[in-house]
């Protein structure tokens, strides 16, 4: 076992970013890493080796200074509140990008728990936990279908293991988001999660998220089409994908001016036809 203290470039809350104290993750060929959070900021990781140390640094972000995000926009109308209290939240990652990519597959257009029973249903499939791109392009559409998803996105899953090479996609980031935005079935929501989830990047943002779309609904007393949230993420320009996630959690949170859920189900429930 390795044990390690890692600092960390910028504000940073584990808390925030794992949803927890404590953070533990399995990792590809058995490795494992855990993480804790000690009183002067930095990050104690226990790990089964040296590479789990690095594929944790990755996956909790440590490297990443987020700094200039909240300079930029801690004042900004719409976000501002919460950038200030959720200051040292980073996106939590994933340890291989195909991981990533099941993650926006089974998640397209479909509630977010359903989205989630499917992936853990894929990865029971595929016998790995991370799942490796091998694992699963090892599965058939009809495999991935009867765990889930649906025709076209089965196709589209099973597509995109067999034909890229995904976890190098993590070492041409400059090409990596054309490549996929070129993929039949892949959409901006779909690159957005695979580049924050899987690549670490935060200039992809989550156009077309239902969280997105509700909010929208909840400013604009009116419920837009999925596209339209790109609208709120064009004032944010290279941060759009961090945007997108403090935009959604300060949403459940109620932290966006003049937004709330309440507000976004009684403009929903006002475009349904009386019965």
């Amino acid at each position: 076992m390795v044990e390690v203290t890692l600092r960390v470039r910028g504000i940073y809350s584990l808390h925030l970013t794992a949803g927890s104290p404590a953070w533990k993750a399995r990792l590809p060929e058995g490795r494992w890493a855990s993480a804790v959070q000690i009183p002067d900021g930095s990050i104690l990781v226990r790990a089964s080796c040296d590479q789990a140390v690095d594929e944790a640094r990755f996956m909790l972000a440590l490297d990443d200074d987020t700094s200039e995000f909240h300079r930029r926009f801690s004042h900004d109308a719409l976000l501002g509140p919460s950038t200030r209290a959720l200051r040292g939240l980073r996106p939590r990652r994933k340890a291989t990008v195909a991981h990533a990519t099941l993650r926006a597959i089974s998640g397209q257009l479909v509630q977010s728990g359903r989205a989630l029973e499917i992936e853990r249903t894929v990865i029971r499939s595929c016998g790995e936990d991370p799942p490796t791109r091998g694992a699963l392009a090892r599965l058939s559409p009809a495999e991935l279908a009867r765990c889930g998803l649906a025709g076209s996105r089965a196709a589209t899953l099973a597509r995109l293991v067999r034909t890229i090479d995904l976890e190098s996609l993590r070492r041409s980031t400059d090409r990596a988001l054309a490549r996929l935005r070129r993929e039949r079935g892949v959409g901006p929501w779909t690159v957005g999660v695979i580049a924050l989830q899987g690549l670490g990047r935060y200039d992809a943002g989550l156009v077309a998220d239902l969280g997105l779309v509700k909010l929208l609904a909840a400013l604009r007393r009116r419920w837009p089409e999925p596209e339209e949230t790109q609208e709120l993420l064009d004032p944010y320009a290279e941060w759009q994908g961090l945007a997108s996630v403090f935009l959604l959690q300060g949403f459940k949170r109620g932290l966006i001016p003049g937004a709330s859920m309440d507000r976004a189900r009684l403009v929903r429930s006002s475009r349904r036809p009386a019965a």
